[in-house]
């Protein structure tokens, strides 16, 4: 855990990479699932920011 939390502090690819991922995968389990609206309203920001995120944080260091 403290290895993930050094990554992101240094802005280390891996880490950021996985908060990216989840980011991609709330959104598209925000936008598949019919009960709550507001998370249906939210899906597709969500995997916006977590796409934009991803191919921004592919540029980081490894």
């Amino acid at each position: 855990m403290s290895n993930f939390i050094t990554g992101l502090l240094r802005l280390k690819r891996g880490p950021w990479e996985m908060v990216a991922t989840l980011l991609i995968a709330l959104g598209v389990f925000m936008l598949m699932q019919p009960f709550v609206m507001w998370a249906y309203t939210y899906s597709f920001i969500t995997t916006l920011i977590g796409t934009v995120m991803f191919i921004i944080v592919s540029h980081f260091p490894e």
